[in-house]
């Protein structure tokens, strides 16, 4: 009666070895398919990274033109990156900077003197990622009646 205990159990090492092995292959299947989804979200966000940076970096060539309006050109900035100003439509025909008028001069402004507000549009693209910034600035007295 003992013996036909033993043969009955024979391959039972066998099939709990098999399935213990199955269950490590689901498990390096499922670490190989996270690492490959995470390595994507981490590219993802280096590009669009890089494409705010190159947007911030249009914001800066804006600022610095003022109170020039003209726009921004298609501007490389670095190996695979560029920025122009208005939105990602408006590469072909960058918009020019505009002008939001009059805003209150600080007290003790000389009379002759008026002070403006400009808005800056700039796009960044860097590969097929794209960032949009807008800046609105208060820039310094003019001498009034002045065209910018």
């Amino acid at each position: 009666m003992g013996g036909d205990i033993l043969r009955s159990e024979r391959g039972f090492a066998l099939i709990i070895a098999l399935l213990i092995l199955l269950v490590l292959t689901l498990i390096g299947i499922s670490a190989i398919n996270t690492t490959t989804f995470e390595t994507s979200i981490s590219g993802n966000e280096r590009v669009g990274t890089d494409a705010f940076y190159a947007a911030e970096a249009g914001i800066q060539i804006g600022l610095n033109q003022l109170p020039d309006r003209t726009p921004i050109p298609v501007t490389a900035i670095g190996k695979d990156s560029s920025c122009w100003s208005g939105s990602p439509q408006d590469k072909s025909s960058p918009q020019s900077l505009q002008s939001l008028g009059l805003y209150p001069c600080p007290p003790g402004t000389d009379t002759s003197l008026e002070c403006k507000r400009f808005q800056i549009d700039t796009t960044g693209a860097s590969f097929k990622a794209t960032k949009e910034i807008e800046v609105q600035v208060r820039s310094s007295p003019f001498p009034a009646g002045t065209g910018y």
